[in-house]
This record gives C-alpha cells, sequence and structure tokens, in this order.
C-alpha cells in the first residue's frame, strides 16, 4: 500500500516537472496585431472621396453634386432647362461679368478718357494753318447728316445706360440707396433695351451712304505709317475720308456695331428667326460678347468724339450745318479739295 502511495505521488511530480519545462522551452504565442491608420498621413482629396460616399444627417453629398452637375431632370415644364436645378456655368458668367469685363472694361474706359484730356491740355486744339477764307463746300447732305446724329444720339443713350447698368452700383447705389437705386435702374434698362433697335437701323442707313468714300485705298498706308501726320507735323493728303476714320468706319461702326446690334437683339429676345431658342447659355454669352464689343466700340467712338467736337477746329461745323470752309477741305483732305474744285464731284 504504502509503495502504491509513493509511486502515484512520484508520478505526479515527474508530470508535473516535465510538463513546467516543455512551457519554458516553448516558443511564446503570437500577440494579435491591431491594425491602424494615421489619419494625419492621408491626403485631403483621399479623405474627401471616403466622405463623399458617406451619407450624414443634413449633409448628403451625393444629392448635393446631383443637383450642382447641370444635369436637366424631369419637370412638368414645356423647356426642359428648367430641369437644371443649378446651373455651374452661370457662376462662370457671373465671375466674368463682376472680374475681367467690369475691372478691366472699367480701366479701359478711365484711361481713353485720361488720354484724351493728356492730349487737349498738352497740344490743345488742332488749328488751322491757313486763315478760313469764307468760301464754303458742301461736305454732307441733309440725309448723310441725319443719319449720323440718329446714331450719334442713340448710341449716347446706349453707352450711358449701359455705364449705370453695368458701373452704376459702385458709385450710384452708396449715394440713391438700394430703392431709388433700383427705380432708377429699372428706366435705364427700358431706354438701353428700346434704344437698341433704333441704333441698328441707324447703322444700317449709315453704312449705305457712307460706304462708297469708304473703300481702302493704298493712300491710306501712308497716312497709317505717320499716323495722321503725327509723327512728321504735316497732313497727309487724303480724299472725302482719311485712314483714321475709315478704320472707325469700318472696325467701329460697321464691325462692332453689328456686333453689339446682334448680341443686343439675343438679350433683348426679339430676333427675327422663328423657332430660336434663348436657353440661359445662349443668353450668358450673347452678354460677355455684347459688353466686350460695346467697351471697345464706345473707347474708339471716344477718340471719334473728341476729334470731331473739340480736338480739331472746323470739324464740327461740316457735320452741324453740312459745309466746310475751303481752307479747312483744303488742309485736311486735299484730295476731295481737288476734286470738289475740279468738278469731279460735285459740291
Amino acid at each position: 500500500m504504502r509503495i502504491t502511495i509513493r509511486n502515484l505521488l512520484a508520478s505526479v511530480v515527474l508530470s508535473v516537472t516535465a510538463s513546467v519545462a516543455f512551457a519554458q522551452g516553448a516558443a511564446p504565442a503570437a500577440k494579435p496585431q491591431v491594425e491602424s491608420v494615421n489619419i494625419l498621413e492621408v491626403s485631403k482629396d483621399v479623405q474627401a472621396q471616403r466622405e463623399a460616399g458617406e451619407n450624414k444627417p443634413g449633409s448628403n453629398q451625393p444629392i448635393w453634386k446631383n443637383a450642382n452637375s447641370d444635369v436637366a431632370h424631369t419637370v412638368n415644364f414645356p423647356n426642359k432647362e428648367m430641369g437644371v436645378l443649378i446651373q455651374k456655368s452661370g457662376q462662370q458668367w457671373r465671375l466674368i461679368r463682376n472680374g475681367v469685363i467690369t475691372v478691366w472694361g472699367g480701366w479701359l474706359l478711365v484711361l481713353m478718357a485720361g488720354l484724351i484730356t493728356t492730349v487737349f491740355v498738352i497740344k490743345g486744339q488742332i488749328k488751322l494753318h491757313e486763315p478760313k477764307t469764307g468760301r464754303l463746300l458742301k461736305r454732307f447732305t441733309s440725309l448723310e447728316r441725319f443719319s449720323h446724329w440718329l446714331m450719334a444720339f442713340s448710341f449716347l443713350a446706349l453707352a450711358f445706360t449701359g455705364i449705370f447698368i453695368l458701373w452704376g452700383k459702385f458709385f450710384l447705389l452708396p449715394i440713391m440707396g438700394g430703392a431709388a437705386y433700383g427705380a432708377f435702374l429699372l428706366v435705364m434698362k427700358n431706354i438701353h433695351n428700346f434704344t437698341g433697335p433704333l441704333f441698328t437701323a441707324s447703322i444700317l442707313l449709315f453704312f449705305v451712304l457712307y460706304v462708297k468714300d469708304n473703300i481702302p485705298n493704298k493712300g491710306d498706308l501712308t497716312w497709317i505709317a505717320s499716323f495722321g501726320g503725327l509723327l512728321s507735323g504735316k497732313h497727309i493728303p487724303s480724299h472725302r475720308f482719311n485712314a483714321g476714320e475709315k478704320i472707325w468706319f469700318w472696325g467701329g461702326v460697321t464691325v462692332l456695331g453689328l456686333i453689339v446690334s446682334a448680341s443686343g437683339w439675343v438679350l433683348d429676345m426679339i430676333v427675327p428667326i422663328p423657332g430660336i431658342e434663348y436657353w440661359r447659355g445662349t443668353m450668358q454669352l450673347a452678354h460677355i460678347v455684347h459688353a466686350v464689343a460695346a467697351i471697345i466700340m464706345t473707347v474708339m467712338a471716344m477718340g471719334h468724339i473728341y476729334v470731331g467736337s473739340i480736338g480739331m477746329e472746323g470739324a464740327l461745323q461740316g457735320m452741324k450745318t453740312g459745309y466746310v470752309d475751303e481752307a479747312w477741305g483744303k488742309e485736311h483732305h486735299e484730295l476731295w479739295y481737288d476734286d470738289m474744285k475740279s468738278g469731279k464731284i460735285k459740291s
């Protein structure tokens, strides 16, 4: 009995000793690894993409993206464009209007006004080199003068109302206040819209009457090369109209005038073409073209108005009465004067 108990105890001791030795010699079990991401190392673009696919209370990105995607959805209106909730290009148009056109266009007008003022202060009015003779030459017919003044007054109405519409909020709104300025701007807008077709008609009439005397010729290159005599100090002989006047006729009146007119008709929605659609994008493009062409035309017109009024002695008389002094005709348009005196052109 004692031997049996002793043997049992010895077996237990040996088993425990062997288990401890085996445990000490075995490799430790691997610990579970914790996977983590350092959010500071994730780029903003990747993080934004992850968040864009998540639905968040009060801020659902997928819904906002669909609304701001220029996609035309189904609407119960004949005009399918009404299905576009947010037109992305509208923001681009607004930035161009309030940035490039308003800022650079405004500075262009200011610089031209400053240049004209500087020239007048330094040089004054261009006087005739020879005294007036008292003998008059007929320079413009009654119809020619009518077309000129019709275009001039309609252009001035469009120019001033356009300035109020585009820049009035900067210098009139603080003075007049919101309500008064809004009413004033509505009047300016209506004057602008209704004067536009009259301006177009005056351009077409003006073109028909004056185009025959504004055909370019070789002598115009000489005039342009010397800047109309500013470099040489002598007037360059010219026919009824010199190269500067021809540039104004073709570039200012004809090209820019027709561009302003065509884009203005689109903005007024009076284009006589059946089935034309006035889409938002079409109107925005027409507005940009209209504003840019109008500003350039106004800059050119400022130079023309200056020379034809206070810049040159005797120039305004021709358009007021239709007649100019012989001394003026000989000095500024010598070839035309020779044709008049020889009877080639009837006075």
